[in-house]
């Protein structure tokens, strides 16, 4: 049952953002921008597992991981400047976003070897 809340509040808040961007582009990207996933993950788990070291080491790894998946988001926002298809700009996105955390988890993993 804790399984299916989760699915539901998850895909309530991706129907809420794609219903409120086509009202207002910039309302939805508020609400896409505030952290409810990670809040709602850290509640879910704390609920589930009561581990605070677990929690602790996922937020440490989302404080990094977040800035580098930020280049996703450029090509996307030039798309329409530039002329680009969304396909062509999202695809550009998950390679730059792919790019940037595969370059962190090698490196970390590197360093962790070291």
């Amino acid at each position: 049952m804790a399984y299916l809340l989760r699915v539901v509040v998850a895909a309530g808040i991706i129907v809420a953002v794609s219903e409120l961007s086509k009202r207002s582009p910039r309302y939805g990207a508020l609400l896409l921008s505030l952290p409810l996933t990670s809040i709602l993950a850290f509640a879910f788990s704390w609920r589930q597992h009561q581990d605070l070291a677990s929690i602790s080491t996922l937020a440490k790894d989302t404080l990094v991981l977040v800035p580098l998946g930020l280049p996703f988001f450029v090509p996307l926002a030039l798309a329409s400047h530039y002329g680009w298809n969304f396909y062509a700009a999202f695809a550009a996105g998950l390679l730059l976003a792919s790019a940037t955390i595969g370059t962190w988890l090698i490196s970390a993993s590197k360093c962790s070897d070291a």
